[in-house]
């Protein structure tokens, strides 16, 4: 054996047991995002957010989840939450401003981003954070599975399952189209074709039944979709006239045929762009 075998050798042994991940920084930042191979929980300088007074037609979601936020950062009990239901319609945004809020108003809050596709190394998340005096809003976007996808089971960890269970430092707040967090065409096939149809789906369905919290989001109304574009005008500086906005505003969700308060922020953007005003 030469040396170039020994080092090939010895390069695979270390990608199969790389060394441990240096002790994450949590005081670089607030917010961060956990990246894998290799694991490290990257600091994320600023944050992209709108101030909670800009969504509209969220109110009663806004209200819950702030106080059971609020009751987290003061290190009382508080649940694990998903945000569901209509796209573009706020739920991530909610989520990153309700986190920004806590901060400015003294309770030191950190969030961090965890993708999908990640879950199954949520474990080696868990412990880095379990072992920080901080405390931690784990923010899963977008979630859902498919029908082979068994990624949720290692989702199970961060809610009531497991040895470990959630650490008291962590809650966990996700954001799906899909309140079963699947889609319900796949859980009525399973149950057509299951021995036990009661409980060939369970395992899956009940996954969404292990947050404590289940704020649903709904398509706004066009009053809604006004005032979302007004609202933005007004913090922005932008000046027009409000029947002209209004005439726009109807035009633009045409083209993209829905109405949400993603269509509303795109047309403001084209509005801002028009009128010769710069977004920070």
């Amino acid at each position: 054996m030469n040396e170039v075998d020994v080092k090939r050798i010895a390069d695979a042994l270390e990608r199969m047991s790389p060394a441990p991940a240096a002790a994450p920084d949590f005081d670089a930042a607030d917010a961060f995002v956990w990246h894998v191979d290799p694991d490290r929980l990257a600091p994320v300088p600023s944050v992209s957010c709108v101030d909670l007074s800009l969504l509209v037609g969220v109110d009663r979601s806004r209200d819950t989840l702030m106080q059971n936020t609020l009751q987290f950062a003061k290190g009382y009990s508080a649940n694990n939450a998903l945000l569901w239901g209509a796209r573009g319609m706020g739920k991530s945004s909610l989520v990153k401003a309700i986190h920004g809020a806590m901060n400015a108003q003294g309770h030191p809050l950190k969030i961090v981003e965890l993708q999908r596709e990640d879950l199954p190394t949520v474990g080696r998340l868990l412990n880095h954070l379990r072992n920080s005096d901080h405390r931690f809003v784990l923010f899963c976007d977008d979630l859902s599975f498919s029908h082979d996808d068994e990624h949720y089971k290692s989702l199970k960890a961060v809610l009531d399952g497991g040895i470990e269970g959630r650490p008291d430092n962590v809650i966990l707040y996700a954001t799906s189209n899909r309140r079963h967090l699947m889609p319900r065409d796949m859980i009525e096939n399973e149950r057509s074709s299951a021995i036990n149809p009661s409980e060939a789906v369970e395992e899956k369905v009940s996954l969404s039944d292990r947050f404590g919290l289940w704020l649903g989001f709904h398509p706004c109304s066009q009053d809604d979709y006004f005032d979302m574009i007004f609202g933005y005008c007004k913090a922005h500086g932008v000046v027009e006239d409000e029947d002209v906005i209004r005439a726009e505003a109807i035009e633009w969700t045409r083209t993209r045929g829905s109405r949400s308060g993603r269509v509303a922020w795109q047309y403001f953007v084209d509005l801002a762009g028009r009128k010769g005003v710069r977004l920070s």
